[in-house]
């Protein structure tokens, strides 16, 4: 594809161009990244970019780039070189809307695979395509536009809604409500059985888990990750929230709107999460937990009491991100410390 024709696409799309140079209107075959780019590819610089990252525009092999519009030093860079190059609000989406324009979602046959097992009283939209070897449960409904991929189990009274991807040997437990376009990835399991057991004189007692998931629209699910049903009441994964790879989500649990959750996150049972809230690899939050919106954790933070909206914590237990990089950076002089301590200690007993 010309890049004068990606160019036009962009200037429909998400983020603003402000300005352009397209002299050699290459040939745009794939996308890279700067370190990695030739001939025939495009790639780009986002507005964070550190110096040397910057500096690669002037050997980069790339024939076309996305750059950052507001970053004096990069427009410097970008007059003197003989690449062709686009100036962006913001390049980082400008290169998310490329990707989708070089690398088109293949689009599934419509239809039924004649492998796949179809329950009673389930009702199909138009448009709909259900692989191999799937099984859809009685009195299911899955919307127009969905596609189910091979070996995915749907339990018996789900709804699914319309423009759902549903990838290859996914779970989606009885009474689940999935909204539209969603997306869950392979060997996800929504509306599993909740962790819930009572303590007795002879053993642990199972607590009947009969709540529901219910993941609103745009929502996306990892592989691998889980999201579990409560023993009464409802699970809720809000609009446009995004969860990553290997995640568990506790019973009865809610998630407010466009949280994003990385690989690995642990929320025990009812905790409530609101908008906006972006919970970095391996955090874990405590059941009951209450977090307001906005707020960010860093990588393997333990939340363990409840958090204000807008803050920004870190470490274990769970403090403000300016504390915890003040505790850390003193972290290794402890030996030095606690030997002056005792030093001192020993000078007051004598």
């Amino acid at each position: 594809m010309q890049l004068n024709e990606i160019f036009k696409k962009l200037k429909q799309g998400q983020s603003t161009v402000i300005d352009f140079k397209i002299k050699k209107n290459p040939n745009i075959l794939t996308a890279a990244s700067l370190e990695k780019a030739k001939e025939n590819d495009i790639s780009f610089l986002d507005n964070n970019s550190q110096l040397n990252l910057k500096n690669l525009i002037k050997t980069s092999k790339a024939s076309a780039l996305l750059l950052p519009a507001y970053d004096k030093y990069v427009v410097e860079i970008a007059k003197k070189i003989s690449v062709d190059w686009i100036l962006l609000k913001d390049p980082k989406i400008a290169f998310a809307e490329t990707l989708e324009i070089l690398y088109p979602t293949e689009i599934e046959g419509e239809g039924i695979h004649k492998s796949s097992v179809i329950g009673e009283n389930v009702k199909v939209g138009t448009g709909v395509s259900i692989g191999a070897n799937v099984y859809i449960g009685d009195n299911t409904e899955i919307g127009d536009g969905t596609i189910v991929h091979a070996g995915v189990v749907v339990y018996k009274n789900v709804s699914i809604g319309t423009h759902n991807t549903i990838h290859a040997n996914s779970v989606i437990h009885s009474g689940s409500k999935i909204g539209d376009e969603c997306v869950i990835n392979a060997n996800a399991v929504i509306g599993g059985e909740g962790f819930g057991f009572v303590p007795t004189s002879n053993g642990w007692k199972k607590m009947p888990q009969v709540g529901v998931v219910i993941l609103k629209n745009k929502v996306e699910i990892g592989s691998g990750s889980t999201v579990d049903r409560p023993a009464v009441g409802e699970t809720i994964i809000g609009e446009d929230t995004k969860i990553d790879n290997q995640v568990q989500i506790g019973h009865g649990v809610t998630i407010g709107k466009g949280c994003a959750m990385a690989a690995q996150v642990g929320i025990a049972g009812g905790a409530e999460i609101g908008n906006g809230v972006i919970l970095a690899g391996q955090v874990g939050v405590s059941n009951k937990i209450k977090i307001g919106d906005q707020v960010i954790a860093s990588s393997k933070t333990g939340i363990v009491s409840n958090i204000e909206s807008g803050k920004v914590v870190s470490g274990f237990p769970a403090i403000p991100n300016k504390l915890w990089l003040r505790c850390s950076a003193n972290f290794k002089k402890l030996p030095e410390i606690a030997k002056a301590i005792r030093q001192l200690d020993r000078r007051n007993f004598r």
